[in-house]
């Protein structure tokens, strides 16, 4: 029996027969937060950007839902919009290990893997963002959206932009399913998630993100990754410098063979 209420919320721009990629967003943002890529990447491929549970469009999820299940719900709303062969999976913090869980549902489909604000540890340990949402409700959503953001980019207009686009969404989110997500993130990964994933991966790291150490771990742990760190940046570098961090994913691919790609401008910073 499935613990996710309904079939998962996804969003595709792009011409139909155009390669599939798929975009997994992190707490506590929603499928648009991938916003910069989609208009950038929908030029060569079909981006679909999917909601998790309790976010976006998508529906609730019940006590017991695990990391494998939303895996399996997100290749279910891939299966209905697009076909699912030589898929790219791109993820963002709880995305990040979303897309490695997908991987290993569908090794066959899976082409390669873009991670961010991604890491491994021992341990993980969410009890301060759980207890902020029990105590402020979907209201937290605000500040957590730029503590995503490095401290220079948290005082920008474009954050609380950001920050204001989430939180007027908390009519079509659910607080106790947002609880259940942390919860399935806390379990720690099986070995098998990294050290059998046989796919190149591309690590992209904010600088100033807390899990900037804990990205390197990651990379260590899996057979066939390399790792690109946006300076200046945090957890959420892929909305804090779009520029730097689509550069990074073109000339990852060019190099895994989508040689429709042109090639990308030299490094920008600022």
């Amino acid at each position: 029996m499935s613990h996710i209420e309904g079939t998962l919320h996804a969003q595709v721009t792009g011409d139909d027969a155009a390669p599939p990629l798929v975009f997994v967003h992190p707490n506590p943002m929603d499928g648009s937060s991938w916003l910069y890529q989609v208009t950038h990447f929908s030029t060569w491929y079909r981006c679909v950007t999917i909601d998790l549970p309790g976010y976006g469009r998508s529906p609730r999820a019940r006590d017991g839902v695990d990391l494998p299940e939303i895996a399996h719900a997100c290749w279910q709303a891939l299966d209905r919009v697009s076909a699912a062969e030589g898929v790219v999976l791109v993820g963002c913090s709880v995305g990040s290990t979303v897309v490695q869980h997908m991987y290993h549902l569908r090794p066959q489909q899976t082409q390669a893997l873009v991670v961010s604000g991604a890491g491994w540890r021992p341990e993980k340990d969410f009890t301060h963002r759980m207890t902020s949402y029990r105590e402020q409700g979907l209201e937290y959503r605000y500040d957590y959206t730029l503590d995503t953001f490095s401290p220079a980019f948290r005082d920008a207009h474009l954050a609380h932009w950001f920050a204001r686009l989430f939180s007027e969404r908390n009519g079509t989110a659910d607080l106790a399913t947002i609880l259940r997500m942390f919860e399935a993130l806390e379990v720690q990964d099986p070995p098998w998630l990294q050290g059998d994933l046989a796919a190149p991966v591309l690590i992209v790291t904010g600088e100033l993100d807390i899990a900037h150490q804990a990205a390197f771990a990651l990379r260590d742990r899996l057979p066939h990754a390399e790792l690109v760190t946006v300076p200046r940046t945090g957890h959420a570098c892929h909305l804090e410098q779009p520029w730097t961090f689509d550069a990074a994913m073109m000339r990852f691919l060019r190099a895994h063979g989508h040689d429709h790609l042109p090639e990308p401008p030299a490094p920008a910073h600022g």
